[in-house]
């Protein structure tokens, strides 16, 4: 099991794919800097990250494992962007934009995500979308 501690804002390196593959929790938060911050997922099968906005953080994701499906648009109600994604492909999400990437394959979807700046608490460790949903510091943003 990878090491599932916030290193930040120390300097820090990491076997990026290596830590993604290995990590079971829904997201760990492993790095946070002043602008930047490291999160890794893993998503069940038929689960997904949640319909989310981050209204001044873009983001960067990558898989790493599995494969999906990302949408995206302008609002909630409205995600006109669609496309599949799976291992080796990179999804950048940009400020304001309303996004989730549902595991349309059979087993974990394990992604890796930057934002810039930090979306979550530093070290920040849920195990499950359920723990994510409700813990009261994910919803002051």
């Amino acid at each position: 099991m990878p090491d599932l501690t916030d290193h930040g804002p120390n300097p820090y390196v990491i076997d990026i794919e290596g830590a993604t593959v290995e990590n079971t929790n829904f997201r760990a938060t492993l790095w946070t800097g002043s602008h930047l911050q490291l999160t890794v997922m893993s998503i069940p099968p038929g689960g997904d990250i949640g319909l989310e906005v981050h209204g001044d953080t873009d983001q960067f994701l990558r898989v790493e494992r599995g494969s999906g499906r990302v949408q995206m648009g302008p609002a909630q109600s409205e995600l006109t962007f669609t496309e599949d994604v799976e291992a080796d492909w990179a999804v950048f999400v940009p400020a304001g934009t309303w996004h989730n990437i549902t595991n349309t394959g059979t087993g974990d979807l394990r992604l890796y995500t930057l934002y810039g700046p930090p979306d979550h608490r530093p070290g920040t460790l849920h195990a499950t979308q359920h723990d994510a949903q409700d813990d009261p510091h994910e919803h002051d943003h």
